[in-house]
């Protein structure tokens, strides 16, 4: 009788390990997106609403926080690898729930800049990059769609935005947002837990030497040098980044555009909850396409649609327009998301992938510090947002060309010969 070992692939998605990784990761996902990426603009909207701040300084923050991710980034990826995510969860969590609770004291635009920006550096720190690095680590055999189901709890956590709007319209955004600090102090410690150690075949070191198909799955570790020498390193950073210009404008400011067009408040937060659904969806059957199918050609094509979400809501002036944008938005975003995250793991391996991404997500960060503010000028300037959401489709429909050129790199080295 065959012993049962612990070799990945054989495990495959049903790990036991791998599996509380990815549950955790997702909870974490879930969490932590209600109020900084799916919501966010929620609590713009308040805030504006309450001060009687410009756009431009309103949406600010989003890029305060942005800038903030870009400069730390490679260095928080590089001590994901170095200590763990599990740490890196505990820490983040509470620094992002500590920003939280200032936030709801601020009273000048300094202020508004700073404690968002607190909570911008916690959620770098304990959010993603650690979630999606220990997902990397643990399921590289069914990656794509792991991560899948990672980023699903990020689109889940639509659902919770309308109710975050009736805290607000009920109890206040401040009261509100102290709440989310708490909620963030306390789940820190159980997911921390949960995240901690390191797979077995991990633990001996050393780089392997086959690379990646398209489809398949590297057996090269590169080092952050070599992965920079790549063009497949460059490539998908610049394709993320252009497809996520879009991406830092709606998260941050979809619900002050649709309440500009004549949606109210409550109306244009339910966008939202439909944008995450899809997305939902969407990132599950992408994460079964990555695995089955490769992941350059169909992330083209969702990086595509969600080109045409984004001229539907440059031209929307109703909620069924509005609808109609969130469903493709959904499908183009849900679907190309774990394809691109997925690649990296795929093409550069497990040991240094937190800090491969954060170099590769360096382009994109600086793309999403710009562009909100920017937006948030025009708006001020033009009354509306309709030719920044053209030229973000425009950015979205390069970043669907640029992917088919992301071939799998070599290994740049070759284990020797036995002699």
């Amino acid at each position: 009788m065959k012993m049962r070992t612990s070799h990945p692939k054989r495990k495959g998605f049903l790990s036991e390990k791998g599996a509380r990784i990815t549950a955790a990761a997702t909870l974490n996902q879930t969490v932590v997106s209600v109020p900084t990426f799916q919501g966010s603009s929620t609590i713009f909207a308040a805030v504006e609403k309450d001060f009687g701040w410009q756009r431009a300084t309103t949406a600010g923050a989003a890029s305060a926080g942005s800038l903030a991710n870009a400069m730390l980034g490679p260095f928080l990826g590089a001590m994901t690898d170095r200590i763990g995510s599990a740490r890196m969860i505990l820490v983040g969590l509470f620094v992002a729930g500590t920003g939280f609770i200032l936030f709801s004291q601020v009273r000048t635009p300094w202020h508004y800049y700073a404690a968002w920006t607190l909570v911008s550096v916690g959620v770098s720190i304990g959010g993603f990059t650690p979630s999606i690095a220990a997902v990397n680590m643990w399921m590289s055999h069914r990656r794509a769609s792991a991560m899948s189901i990672v980023l699903a709890g990020s689109s889940a956590g639509a659902v919770l935005v309308p109710l975050m709007a009736w805290s607000m319209t009920g109890l206040g955004w401040r009261t509100t947002v102290i709440g989310v600090g708490i909620t963030f102090a306390l789940i820190a410690p159980a997911i921390s837990w949960t995240m901690r150690g390191r797979p077995p075949d991990m633990q001996t070191g050393g780089n392997r030497s086959a690379p990646a198909s398209d489809g398949g799955v590297s057996q090269y570790d590169f080092t952050p040098r070599e992965a920079l020498r790549t063009r497949a390193f460059w490539t998908i950073s610049w394709s993320h980044a252009l497809a996520n210009l879009s991406t830092g404008v709606i998260s941050s400011q979809v619900v002050l555009h649709l309440n500009a067009v004549g949606l109210s408040l409550t109306s244009a937060s339910l966008v939202i909850p439909v944008m995450g659904g899809v997305a939902f969806v969407f990132q599950l059957v992408g994460g079964q396409i990555g695995d089955r199918m490769g992941k350059r050609v169909p992330a083209s094509l969702f990086i595509l649609i969600q080109a045409v979400a984004v001229v539907v809501l440059a031209f929307t002036n109703g909620m069924l327009m509005a609808m109609a944008f969130a469903v493709l938005w959904g499908i183009g975003f849900g679907g190309r998301t774990p394809l691109l995250h997925a690649m990296r793991g795929d093409y550069f391996g497990r040991k240094r992938y937190a800090t491969i991404m954060s170099l590769s997500a360096v382009p994109m960060a600086i793309g999403m510090t710009v562009m909100p503010w920017v937006a948030g000028k025009v708006f001020d300037i033009q009354g509306n947002y309709q030719w920044v959401f053209v030229g973000l489709a425009v950015a979205c429909a390069a970043g669907a060309g640029i992917i088919l050129l992301a071939t799998p790199p070599p290994s740049p080295r070759k284990e020797a010969a036995p002699g």
